[in-house]
């Protein structure tokens, strides 16, 4: 407005937040020594295997809405959440380098400096104390460095996330590369002459046995899962829809302190049991029908706890009861699981665990159960740990079983999972607590 007086404002200068520290919003969760058997264990796989240097990145820091949580092989060998970052292992040197941004930028906004008053990381040495990398250095610095070792001759490492060669990913018309694959992506058009290698079976190798500590705190993540099944379960009946048993499953998860859902809640009734989960999500409001009496639902469902997650399925009977034919059907697939769990003690393998199942189920349903898997997957900071399905199982490993049942010409599909730790003479079922003969699903839900 032509003649206005102009507005000052007032200095605020004083009343500016001070800078963030790292260590005054997180504790790692582990004591620092077992990071560094971590970090020291898979430095001598690699040297069994040929050396090299083992690169690990972190997360870009980018939340898109959610909680931040870091990239688990990163999370694993340093229990730092920290954005932009790598973890260098250099098995051949015997030394653990991270190259960490100068600043947090999650932390910085010009335009609001009192609410992101900024964060350094590469100059805080409170984070190099707790942390108790061997080296740091700026983010800046790792492509020099990175150039000197490959011209030296040393292999890159790179936990590519499946079995065999080091693969070339190719850069997708549409879509995006994850994190990983762009990295790879970027290393070979960087580095064309470089030895590359593949690390996925040392880091699974390490990953798939779980210390007691870790083994602690997936106890904890199956007692959360049990306790928010039996909830869901307790408020099952005809008129109800699967996104509002989801929404109890997941309210009772987080009334037992997990800090996350680790994948999305799957909960299927009637025709829509009969269909896996990818199927059911391909629409974005496919997932949401009305329970009706005589409908079986499945829940397959998990709770993240400080990190380690759990991995349950059971199946309820809409009206409290089973039909003869479901019973008949769920117990196909208990009898199929007793017989896995039976057998699992260190020496076995996955593989072995396979033809077991298959002694167990009657010749006429086998075209109805899940193949040719084994029935399960290892579990840990994710439902997919990395594993070896040749590796003979060891005591500290943990795993689901899972012998699904889809009878599409019965319409009648039922799923059983618990979760599994193999101990030094057979196995343990974490999430015994939570029944699964018909009796005790019908309890449940009565």
């Amino acid at each position: 407005m032509v003649g206005a007086a102009l507005t000052v404002l007032p200095d605020v200068a004083g009343a500016q937040t001070p800078e963030q520290r790292y260590s005054d919003w997180h504790r790692l969760d582990f004591r620092s020594q077992e990071y560094d058997f971590r970090r020291s264990r898979i430095m001598d796989l690699l040297r069994s295997s040929g050396g090299g240097m083992l690169l690990v990145p972190s997360s870009d820091g980018q939340t898109h809405g959610g909680t931040f949580r870091q990239l688990e092989d990163f999370w694993y060998y340093t229990g730092l959440e920290i954005p932009n970052s790598m973890l260098v292992l250099d098995a051949d040197r015997d030394r653990s380098i991270l190259f960490l941004p100068a600043r947090d930028p999650r932390f910085e906004n010009p335009g609001r400096r009192n609410d992101f008053p900024g964060r350094p990381l590469g100059e805080d040495y409170q984070l190099r104390s707790i942390a108790g990398i061997n080296e740091y250095a700026d983010r800046e610095e790792l492509e020099g460095f990175l150039s000197e070792r490959v011209g030296a001759g040393v292999i890159i490492r790179v936990n590519a996330g499946v079995q065999g060669p080091m693969p070339t990913p190719e850069i997708p018309m549409i879509g995006s590369l994850g994190p990983v694959e762009a990295l790879i992506t970027r290393l070979r058009a960087m580095y064309p002459d470089a030895s590359f290698e593949n690390a996925f079976t040392e880091t699974a190798r390490l990953r798939m046995v779980k210390s007691p500590t870790e083994i602690r705190r997936m106890r904890v993540a199956a007692e959360a899962t049990s306790v928010a099944i039996r909830a869901a379960a307790s408020e099952i009946r005809a008129g109800m829809d699967e996104r509002t048993i989801q929404g109890i499953f997941e309210s009772a998860c987080r009334g037992y302190g997990a800090q996350s859902i680790p994948f999305t809640p799957i909960v299927k009734s009637g025709p829509n049991s009969h269909w896996p989960w990818r199927i059911l999500a391909a629409h974005y409001d496919r997932r949401n029908r009305r329970l009706e009496n005589g409908d079986l639902v499945i829940l397959d469902v998990g709770c993240e706890v400080d990190g380690y997650i759990s991995d349950v399925g059971r199946t309820f009977p809409v009206g409290g009861s089973f039909s003869a034919v479901q019973r008949e059907k769920l117990l196909v697939s208990t009898r199929a699981a007793d017989a896995i769990i039976a057998a699992v003690r260190p020496g076995v393998t996955l593989r072995e665990l396979t033809a077991v199942a298959y002694e167990a189920i009657p010749d006429d349903e086998e075209p109805y159960m899940q193949t040719p898997t084994y029935f399960g997957h290892h579990i840990g900071l994710s439902s997919g740990d990395p594993a070896l399905l040749d590796v003979p199982l060891e005591e500290g490993m943990v795993f689901t079983v899972e012998p699904w049942y889809y009878n599409h010409d019965l319409q009648v599909s039922v799923f059983v999972e618990d979760v599994i730790l193999v101990t030094e003479n057979g196995a343990e079922v974490l999430t015994a607590q939570l029944g699964r003969s018909p009796e005790e699903l019908e309890a449940m839900i009565r």
